[in-house]
């Protein structure tokens, strides 16, 4: 006994890891296996699993409402302008999280725990939403996507950090562009399945009406308890990781300053107006789309919602191939006009023509997946790094706003002038979107920007940076010893050149105080 305690205390701690951090709890003289250890690919593969389920359930309960959009009219009495309230409240709350979700994750929470609550927030939020159907209490529904929006932005942002702190150097953009497509995955599940389950749910019941929705939002529900799941592992496998490779827990980064916001630049006002024009255009669409391509198209429900949710369909697997694109060619300005104006198409051939639908839809898919590769990245090129976290902050703020507006407006519109009508105004919307992406473009070539740089371009720029900060950094011994020239002496620096001239010795208390400024001038 007294030797296996020996034996314990010189293998390290409770957990049986040893110094090395490579051996396993139970059997403390082997190695660890590739998938239990840390630092081995196969493990971060798995844990690369459960951060792309970890925001599954959020993705696929946000457009709950889209997909049962003729249901939740129909089952809880409500006019256009209502269901959209519906979207409205989730935006509301990320008006003032997107400021402080990553300071919670970062000052308060950690990211574990952080994690955590934000999933809580979305399972509840999502349960309460669920039981408002069925006890048929419309302002509870609201109150379910209010709650469930305090955890919805939040919980992306955990899940970037959360990939941050796994991934890095070239398996970073991978690893972003896999949780993009599991997010547009979850979207496009949803879109395809909630009609579905709401008719098994309905044969089973006897009949629509708000329960059958209820029990339907419920079973919805089930996601994000899964998510909630894989949030509890990934703060565990994380929490393993640090005592195993003794790293810091992940932070966010970001700094966020709204005292920043009065110096922002004008392109960044311009790229603010780009993305509110363009995002109210695309999302509060989708939320209404079901019933457009039914009452237009004489579309089947099934149909309808399959090509509603084509735009999220193409996104999954464009996103990356596009990202890719970009990154080698720059140009974003270009790129971001490209965008708009197949947008501002698309919308215009729905509102106008009786094309199949398959052609404007798609176009809005690879046109909403190319902004957004090009559009985001662009916040950096105009804003210092000091400022980036004041800047997206302050750029998701608005466009939740923004969201929130123009949803009720969407509702409101439709209700009394009808979707023609709706789609003018989604395009008008556009248009002002179009207009700022073309100011952008000549205040850029007027200031000699490097928005609309080539790829080329700003890595010759990024290589002549870094030289000049090398400069900077370590000036050679000659100019050192020529600005000390034409620094003043002290009278102190005066006296002990004049007694060195003379040849004579300088007190030890002259030496140590000289060697104890350059030690206090080394550390300033």
């Amino acid at each position: 006994m007294a030797d296996a305690e020996e034996r314990q205390s010189l293998l390290g701690d409770e957990d049986g890891v040893s110094f090395s951090g490579r051996r396993n709890a139970g059997e403390p003289g082997r190695p660890m296996s590739a998938i239990c250890d840390p630092s081995h690919l196969l493990h971060r593969i798995v844990v690369l699993l459960f951060m792309c389920f970890l925001g599954f359930g959020s993705y696929f309960c946000y457009d709950n409402p889209a997909a049962l959009q003729t249901q939740v009219i129909q089952d809880m009495k409500l006019n256009t302008a209502q269901f959209m309230q519906l979207y409205a409240w989730y935006s509301w709350p990320n008006v003032i999280l997107c400021f402080l979700g990553g300071f919670l994750l970062d000052r308060v929470f950690g990211i574990r725990l952080g994690t955590v609550i934000f999933s809580l927030f979305v399972c509840v939020g999502q349960v309460i939403f669920a039981a408002g159907a069925l006890l048929d209490r419309f302002w509870l529904m609201e109150v379910g996507r209010f709650v469930f929006g305090i955890g919805g932005e939040s919980l992306a942002v955990a899940q970037n950090t959360y990939a941050v702190n796994w991934f890095k150097g070239k398996e970073l953009n991978l690893v972003f562009g896999l949780q993009l497509s599991m997010a547009r995955l979850g979207s496009t599940v949803n879109m395809n399945i909630m009609g579905w389950v709401y008719n098994r749910i309905a044969s089973l019941v006897g009949s629509p009406g708000y329960t059958t929705l209820g029990v339907s939002l419920m079973i919805a529900a089930v996601t994000c308890l899964f998510s909630l799941v894989c949030a509890l592992v990934l703060g565990f496998l994380d929490k393993r990781a640090e005592k195993i490779l003794h790293k810091d827990q992940g932070k966010t980064g970001e700094v966020i300053k709204l005292t920043d916001v009065k110096d922002f630049p004008f392109p960044l006002w311009l790229i603010f107006i780009i993305c509110v024009g363009y995002y109210v255009a695309i999302f509060p669409f989708i939320g209404l789309g079901q019933v457009f391509f039914i009452e237009k198209f004489n579309f089947s429900p099934a149909e309808a919602r399959a090509i509603n949710s084509i735009v999220y369909i193409i996104s999954a697997p464009a996103s990356p191939i596009l990202g890719f694109m970009v990154d080698k060619t720059g140009k974003n300005v270009i790129w971001v006009l490209c965008a708009v104006v197949s947008t501002l198409a698309a919308h215009m051939m729905l509102a106008f023509t009786f094309w199949n639908p398959w052609i404007a839809m798609s176009l809005l898919g690879v046109s909403y997946s190319l902004l957004a590769c090009a559009l985001w990245p662009m916040v950096a090129f105009v804003v210092p790094e000091h400022q980036l976290g004041t800047a997206y902050g302050f750029m998701q703020s608005i466009q939740n706003l923004g969201l929130a507006l123009i949803a009720m407006a969407a509702g409101s519109i439709l209700d009394n002038r009808g979707y023609l009508f709706l789609e003018v105004f989604f395009s008008a919307c556009v248009c002002i979107a179009l207009i700022a992406v073309v100011m952008l473009y000549f205040v850029d070539y007027l200031r000699g920007g490097d928005l609309n740089l080539s790829a080329a371009d700003r890595a010759r720029l990024q290589k002549e940076a870094t030289s000049d900060s090398e400069i900077y950094k370590h000036p050679n011994q000659q100019t050192e010893r020529g600005l000390a020239r034409l620094k003043p002496m002290s009278a102190f620096g005066l006296r002990n050149r004049y007694l060195s001239r003379l040849g004579a010795q300088l007190p030890d208390h002259c030496s140590s105080h000289l060697s104890s400024l350059a030690h206090r001038s080394v550390l300033k």
